[in-house]
């Protein structure tokens, strides 16, 4: 028992980051290998995929954000506070406004297990502020190394702009290099004071963070086999930019109709419109056009 103890007790001496890392690996092998996002590493996403899973990220962020913000200046929180090098909500507003148009706020969808993370985001913000660095590592840090990957992965699968477009979220202006600003951030974590059993409580709650992510996966995976987004029966391979396509082609069409008809009115403006004009250049075309193919032999 002692024995069980002291080890216990050496084990807790370690770093918070180093704990959190060893604490959640199964939990974030187990999400990893989820279908949705299994098929996202292999670049096998389809445009409504992305968009569900970037409204869910919105609603989620929002959330977290919104209870940092409430305990930013708390001592429990304060060391690892960088606004403006991590927050995503600004930046999943404009992918959402890219993807959805002006109205997205009307158009996400929010589903259930969605709204249970959020819950639990709120619910640790407000009564055990000392947890929300469970959840700000996991997600932050998670999204400073595989985001990286996921957004080439993203950007060549649904053939996105170049110059960033519907990819904000992976996208940090404010962190020049990601490897040291991690290693800032694991060191500010683990100055945290926090005795054994806080320790404990937040290495539970990472591992909580874990499976509420793993469950977002699961509902939006089942919302794609539906074939429904927002209610509504949607074609899973949609391009992005369809919409745009067919409206230029049906503007073009319009364009070369209009062309047509203005060329005939000139034509029929230049050819006389007297009878016996007409067949006296009828007969004239027929000579030349017999002459030519004479000639030709």
């Amino acid at each position: 028992m002692e024995t069980s103890q002291t080890h216990s007790l050496e084990s807790m001496s370690k770093d918070l980051s180093e704990l959190m890392k060893e604490a959640t690996k199964e939990v974030h092998e187990q999400a990893e290998n989820t279908p949705f996002m299994s098929n996202f590493q292999k670049g096998q996403v389809s445009l409504h995929e992305f968009k569900l899973v970037t409204a869910s990220l919105y609603f989620i962020y929002s959330a977290l954000e919104e209870e940092i913000e409430r305990n930013k200046d708390n001592p429990v929180y304060a060391p690892v506070y960088f606004p403006a090098e991590l927050h995503r909500k600004a930046a999943l507003e404009e992918d959402l406004e890219y993807f959805y148009g002006s109205n997205w706020r009307e158009e996400i969808p929010c589903p259930e297990a969605t709204q249970k993370y959020v819950e639990r985001l709120h619910y640790v913000g407000k009564n055990h502020p000392e947890l929300l660095v469970a959840h700000a590592y996991t997600r932050y840090l998670g999204d400073l190394s595989g985001g990286q990957v996921l957004k080439k992965i993203a950007q060549k699968a649904l053939q996105l702009p170049s110059t960033g477009e519907g990819l904000a979220f992976f996208t940090f202006d404010g962190v020049s290099n990601a490897t040291k600003f991690k290693q800032l951030y694991r060191s500010r974590m683990n100055a945290l004071e926090m005795d054994l059993a806080t320790k404990k409580r937040v290495l539970q709650e990472a591992k909580k963070a874990f499976l509420l992510n793993i469950q977002v996966f699961e509902a939006l995976q089942e919302l794609v086999s539906k074939g429904q987004e927002n209610g509504h029966p949607v074609q899973p391979k949609a391009e992005l930019h369809a919409r745009k396509v067919n409206k230029s082609h049906e503007h073009g069409k319009i364009l070369l109709r209009a062309e047509s008809e203005r060329t005939n009115r000139r034509h029929t403006d230049i050819i006389p419109t007297t009878p016996l004009v007409r067949w006296i250049l009828a007969l004239s075309f027929l000579a030349t056009t017999v002459a030519v193919g004479l000639f030709a032999m």
